[in-house]
């Protein structure tokens, strides 16, 4: 059963993320991962010392945000389980399209004057009203929600929709579009024009042995990943065949033609 508190919402919040990722990094990495469901409107990470590890998921529609949730619940997302939970309250994005968004109050400046002597006073203020705003949206009380067990990988979460190639034109040597003998290196194809070599980084460096991800030269639906040896890439294909990069985008994977 879901907390009533967490009640579904557009936005998702999630915590237990990897404090050393940098922001921008973070959100890109996020909207790596997420963007399959549908919709994003906004991801809000900050590196403030009570926000670190944590993040908001805003999308479109209630629906992407459940599917979400319950997808990606423990995914293993840069070597720690994520850990989300509904938003206790409307993102402001989502506030003002429901025309529900009320301005926060801005703390006022100190007095140039007194300034060296309020300094420490107004910081103690803004960081109590952060923690405040930060405590409305983080759903109470913490835990995980019924869903994925921890270390649980995409394998049960996904199904294994392809067992061809339909990003692979006419001309790709049929030798490419048949699945090749275990090696360490595998074929990812069907990939979404958005790729970029952060979103594969993110989604195959959660696998012991892995080593690259090379992008083809003047193509952006396919790419090798390698492995240390076949075996850690048998894992890794068996566990992320059919994710979904974009909605319409199952990534297929077999090994590489040696």
């Amino acid at each position: 059963m879901l907390d009533p508190v967490t009640s579904p919402n557009n936005t998702i919040y999630i915590n237990n993320l990897n404090e050393k990722i940098k922001k921008d990094e973070l959100k890109r990495s996020l909207t790596a991962v997420f963007s399959q469901f549908g919709k994003i409107l906004d991801i809000v990470a900050m590196q403030t010392l009570k926000m670190r590890g944590q993040a908001f998921v805003v999308f479109d529609d209630i629906k992407s945000a459940t599917a979400a949730l319950s997808t990606m619940q423990s995914f293993p997302f840069y070597d720690k389980p994520m850990r989300i939970q509904y938003a206790k309250t409307d993102s402001d994005v989502i506030a003002k399209r429901k025309g529900t968004y009320v301005e926060r109050i801005k703390e006022p400046r100190p007095d140039p004057g007194d300034r060296k002597k309020n300094r420490g006073d107004a910081n103690d203020k803004r960081k109590k009203k952060a923690s405040k705003d930060v405590q409305q949206q983080i759903p109470q009380p913490p835990g995980l929600l019924p869903g994925i067990p921890a270390g649980a990988m995409v394998q049960s979460l996904v199904p294994n929709v392809f067992s061809t190639h339909p990003g692979i034109p006419p001309s790709m040597p049929q030798a490419q579009t048949m699945d090749q003998p275990p090696n360490q290196i595998l074929f990812l194809t069907n990939l979404p024009k958005e790729t970029t070599d952060t979103m594969l980084n993110v989604l195959f460096s959660q696998f012991p042995g892995f080593k690259e991800v090379r992008l083809a030269p003047g193509r952006y639906d396919i790419a090798f990943v390698e492995f240390e040896n076949e075996i850690l890439a048998s894992s890794a294909k068996d566990s992320l065949q059919g994710f979904k990069l974009t909605p319409s985008n199952p990534i297929n994977i077999t090994f590489a033609n040696k």
